[in-house]
């Protein structure tokens, strides 16, 4: 299990619970925990630890907004997403994250800016988030995104909202979806030996923190009106892309 200062503890306890929080609904924070634990662990090792504390989120979210799901996205982006996670793994035994991140906070920041233009011209480009391109396309960079760093959620929160999902449907399809690929990543980590007995018993040791941040999440979910939830996604989604820039 790794060694951590008090101080490291509770930056870990508060990212654990910010991971449950993104599970419940706001899935484009989910990228600051992921940060907070790469900068405890390094980039590599902590896509490991992060995953199982991720599957934990999952399971809470589907037990909350299982009946919302709406499966025809699920299906149409499962296909592509677990095409992209065995491209990531494939990608992970050649290449830096570091050489990635930049290009994938690029590919986010356009799509969120052609999300908020979109709401602006809801008539514009109407058509293209429901084609089977659009999905392939983001399903690809989703999976790809996922395995390299854990690091989908920005992604999907702009397909979601693009298709234009209600907010508890939103909910509800992520968390199958997401409970689905984090699933299919396992072997693919344990193989890359990411996923091993320490970081195991440190994620168990999280797991309360995580569970308590899906309860934190739902509340908010409920709280927040839809055009404001919409808001607070692209917002989330754009500051991730910000740091996957390098631009803080």
């Amino acid at each position: 299990m790794p060694a951590l200062h008090p101080l490291e503890w509770i930056v870990a306890a508060l990212s654990a619970m910010g991971l449950g929080v993104a599970k419940a609904g706001f899935t484009g924070l989910s990228l600051l925990p992921v940060i907070a634990f790469a900068f405890l662990f390094g980039a590599r090792a902590s896509t490991g630890i992060v995953l199982p504390m991720l599957m934990v989120g999952d399971v809470g979210a589907v037990s909350l907004y299982r009946r919302h799901a709406r499966w025809e996205y699920i299906w149409r982006m499962l296909p592509p997403t677990c095409v992209g996670i065995i491209i990531g793994a494939w990608l992970m035994r050649w290449l830096t994250e570091g050489a990635f991140k930049p290009i994938i906070g690029w590919i986010v920041l356009v799509l969120t800016v052609l999300q908020v233009v979109r709401t602006q011209r809801p008539g514009w480009l109407g058509a293209i988030p429901h084609s089977r391109a659009f999905a392939w396309s983001l399903g690809l960079l989703a999976g790809v995104t996922t395995m390299l760093a854990n690091a989908a959620g920005p992604v999907i929160a702009i397909y979601s909202l693009s298709v234009g999902l209600p907010k508890f449907e939103l909910v509800g399809t992520n968390a199958w979806l997401f409970m689905i690929i984090n699933a299919f990543k396992v072997p693919f980590s344990l193989s890359l030996g990411l996923i091993h007995v320490g970081s195991l018993t440190f994620d168990l040791m999280l797991a309360p923190a995580v569970i308590a941040g899906v309860f934190v999440g739902r509340w908010l979910t409920r709280l927040i009106p839809q055009r404001l939830f919409d808001n607070v996604l692209l917002a989330f989604a754009a500051i991730a892309a910000l740091r996957l820039i390098g631009a803080f």
